[in-house]
């Protein structure tokens, strides 16, 4: 990293978790400090976390402290205070720790050619957690605009675990040129130690992502120093967090943290963890990335890791030293999560990662960085998307599209030109533009940043003690007297008022809060190593005997699919008929698809009743028995369909909403007053209503499609799956339920029932009913 940085070079560096990659990031800051110093803005160092800013500002300011030297080391994210802020612009520290929104905003004010003109190096830590998402592209049109103001900029990535480094070198580099950009590698350092927890060789036929194993999992913390239990979600970690403290016979300190809770508590437990006070700690991908907490000697995952990047990344939080293995155990919570959870398994033994895709830049987050630019100053239109041009996502960006964007900026769109708020940009003499009126850059500042949260409500002691917030979905399906799980408590609902909700902790069973967005599916590459298992007999003999009888029965009373073969059981089950795909293409295409079917269903007379989906399969049930499957799932479904189902449905409003913000079309706030998000919601809605009808072509609902398209509708699987079904379709008309369709089965049952202890009894009852129906060989 010396070298490269003596060179002058940009470079990638790429090393496991705990050798020491950060620290190697900045030695050459330290050194060129050392030799040339100077009292301005040196090193920007940019993460994707605010905690892991505060963490590397920690673990940064003792090699400074014990080697004396008179360097500034400080951290600007959204928790910065705004005095803080406004002294950092006049007299910055030497190194700033920040994030992609927080470096956009500075960029935006005039004076942010002065603070930067001297910046000789940019970091970007964990470059493989944004560069393929929209903050990627933000935080690559900033790195270029520095670029343009500190033409002697050195820009380097670091990253742990990756599968296609060319790809990200290319992404960090001018131009997209990857040969600007020096690869170097660490040492692989120490195989991890993974294992898969199976309570009495018993794995559950359904169930949530290990929860049947809380008091297994609460020995395994009982037995280390310190254990990080890593849930899927944010619902699942509170409802984790329940089940190990039923369990804690030995009341030892154990904790919670993920991204809703309360900045205060947050802070409480990361400070907790690194003094070493906690003996576990549950945590969803709030913590994944590098947080350096040295005393942590086994990471739990609950239920599937979902790919082998995310579950190396994971498990690198234990020993985050290079010489010493890594311990890590996943715990399955059914047969299907078993096999992922082997398959994840395997590819590290193969050393075969995640395949990392790259997609064009957004054109939402392009319209926001080019107000920013126009708020520090104006500027002309050729040198601009010069500049934007060579981010490597906007590389290939059209003239065309450009100028649309600019003229969206400039009156809204056709539609919505009328109307003076949505002019913010003015022609400024040739080829130039600048903005509208001062308060544009006001209202930018109030307003830029790319996490689109649902609408939120706070969560509140009446002494006003601020737990956390929760969506706005969510508490609308609550009432006075109802009792939920939050930050670790069971809380009861006092009241609603003004964005609040008003509680006071109880001991009584409560519900769990749940959380819109999109759900993690498997990897397509487990995906693909889950249908070789299937098919694959000499592996089952590494199976647990329940898991292995499962497959063995499902091959005698129906089949086991190719890895190419689409499977498609047909059966009747208490007066219903039931279609079960097992498709592996992950829940949110399946569930996409279930809407499609069921539609389907409707026109040809099948008389549907529901669906449902997990990450393995879906299964569709209605009244009427379904004789022909292929007919249900032929590609042409992917065409007017699927645009009619998505321009109906939710999915294009919540895509259009989120663009509209991040585009600056739709505020959510003004000076001293935030808008709920009923608000905002209505007003994207109004909009979205307008353009539908008067430019269906506009710039921002081209924008949502390609969003619904990519994250929300998976369509790339969903091409696959259908494409799969019409060539190699394996239809099995069952006699009854079969091993394989259980856990798809149980869930329907679950659908039916209301939340609480209750019905999870009941549930367990049904699945082992449930289970002797479709093992019996009769």
């Amino acid at each position: 990293m010396l070298d490269a940085a003596r060179a002058g070079e940009h470079v990638l560096l790429v090393a496991a978790t705990g050798a020491g990659k950060t620290l190697a990031g900045f030695l050459p800051t330290l050194v060129d400090l050392i030799e040339r110093p100077t009292t301005g803005l040196h090193t920007l160092y940019v993460s994707p976390l605010k905690a892991l800013a505060v963490d590397v500002q920690r673990n940064l300011l003792t090699p400074i402290e014990e080697m004396g030297l008179d360097l500034r080391v400080e951290t600007r994210t959204g928790d910065t205070p705004s005095d803080r802020k406004a002294r950092q612009r006049v007299r910055p520290p030497q190194i700033l720790l920040t994030t992609p929104e927080s470096l956009s905003l500075l960029l935006s004010y005039p004076d942010s050619g002065l603070l930067f003109e001297n910046l000789r190096t940019i970091v970007v830590d964990e470059i493989h957690a944004f560069a393929r998402e929209k903050r990627g592209d933000l935080l690559s049109l900033s790195i270029a605009r520095l670029q343009r103001l500190a033409s002697n900029l050195r820009r380097v990535g670091l990253s742990a675990t990756i599968s296609d480094s060319e790809a990200y070198r290319g992404w960090l580099a001018p131009d997209a040129d990857q040969e600007l950009v020096r690869l170097v590698e660490g040492d692989p350092g120490a195989e991890p130690n993974l294992s898969i927890l199976i309570p009495e060789n018993r794995i559950p036929w359904s169930g949530h992502s290990g929860r049947h194993a809380a008091r297994e999992v609460m020995e395994l913390i009982e037995t280390h120093q310190t254990t990080l239990v890593f849930c899927n979600t944010r619902s699942l970690a509170e409802l984790i967090f329940q089940d190990l403290w039923a369990v804690n016979d030995k009341a030892l300190a154990i904790g919670i943290h993920h991204g809703s809770l309360a900045l205060e508590a947050r802070r409480k437990v990361e400070a907790a963890m690194a003094a070493g006070k906690l003996r576990g700690l549950v945590a969803t991908s709030s913590l994944d990335l590098g947080i350096d907490w040295g005393d942590i000697d086994l990471v739990v995952q609950m239920g599937a890791p979902k790919g082998s990047s995310r579950l190396l990344q994971r498990i690198g939080r234990a020993n985050h030293r290079l010489d010493e293995p890594s311990k890590g155990v996943i715990v399955p919570g059914n047969r299907f999560e078993y096999l992922e959870a082997r398959a994840a398994l395997d590819a590290i033994d193969d050393g075969e990662l995640d395949p990392e895709i790259f997609r064009p830049g957004a054109l939402d987050v392009l319209a926001q960085h080019i107000l920013a630019v126009a708020c520090a100053a104006p500027f002309k239109e050729p040198d601009l998307l010069a500049e934007v041009r060579s981010a490597a996502p906007y590389a290939g960006l059209s003239e065309e599209t450009f100028t649309e964007i600019l003229n969206f900026i400039a009156t809204g769109g056709y539609a919505l030109r009328a109307y003076d708020k949505y002019r913010r940009l003015v022609p400024d003499g040739p080829e130039g533009w600048r903005i509208a009126r001062p308060v544009v850059a006001l209202q930018h500042r109030l307003n830029a940043g790319i996490i689109v949260e649902q609408p939120l409500l706070a969560v509140r002691f009446k002494n006003g003690r601020k737990l956390g917030t929760v969506e706005e979905g969510f508490a609308s399906t609550l009432t006075p007297g109802d009792h939920f799980f939050f930050a670790g408590l069971s809380l009861e609902v006092e009241r609603i008022k003004d964005g609040d909700i008003l509680v006071h902790a109880s001991s009584k069973s409560a519900r769990i809060v749940t959380y819109g967005g999109q759900r993690m599916s498997m990897s397509t590459h487990l995906a693909n190593r889950v249908r070789h298992m299937l098919c694959d007999r000499n592996a089952w003999i590494r199976f647990p005997d329940d898991v292995r009888e499962w497959l063995e029965v499902q091959g005698e009373r129906s089949t086991l699919p190719e890895p190419h073969e689409l499977l498609v059981e047909t059966f009747a089950h208490h007066g219903r008929h039931y279609m079960v795909a097992y498709s592996f293409e992950g829940w949110n295409a399946h569930q996409s698809l279930g809407m499609l079917i069921t539609r389907r269903m409707e026109n040809a007379g099948l008389k549907p009743l529901g669906f449902v989906a997990n990450d393995y399969g879906l299964a569709c049930y209605g009244l009427e028995p379904i004789r022909d499957p292929r007919a249900l799932f032929s590609p042409d479904i992917l065409e007017k369909e699927f645009v009619d189902w998505v321009e109906q449905s939710y999915l294009l409003k919540t895509a259009f909403r989120e663009v509209a913000v991040i585009g600056g079309l739709v505020e959510r706030q003004h000076p001293g007053k935030r808008k709920t998000g009923r608000q905002v919601s209505f007003s994207t809605d109004l909009i979205y209503d307008v353009l539908r009808r008067y430019e269906p072509e506009h710039l921002l609902l081209r924008a949502a499609w390609s969003d619904a398209r990519a994250r929300m509708t998976e369509l790339g699987r969903l091409v696959r799956l259908v494409d799969r079904a019409s060539a190699t379709m394996v239809h099995v008309e069952a006699d009854r339920i079969t091993p394989m369709a259980v856990p798809l089965m149980v869930i329907v049952g679950r659908e039916a029932m209301p939340p609480g202890g209750e019905a999870d009894e009941s549930l367990l009852v049904e699945a082992e009913a449930l289970a002797a129906e479709a093992m019996r060989l009769d």
